[in-house]
């Protein structure tokens, strides 16, 4: 079990790399217009995210 994390965290470290690689400064542009985001709308986003991410490895599995 401990080696799927594993796995599943470099993976997810390489799709997280793969904006700053190909677009620094939109991925820039992107993170600075996060900052301007209140807590509520991040917090949503985020629930909604870890939500589309649990059903879509339900779905895989």
């Amino acid at each position: 079990m401990w080696q799927d994390l594993a796995k599943a965290f470099c993976l997810m470290l390489v799709l997280e790399g793969i904006m700053p690689f190909i677009a620094p400064a939109r991925w820039r542009n992107l993170a600075s217009m996060l900052a301007q985001i209140d807590d509520r709308t991040m917090r949503t986003i985020g629930f909604a995210s870890m939500a589309l991410g649990a059903g879509l490895l339900f779905l895989v599995k």
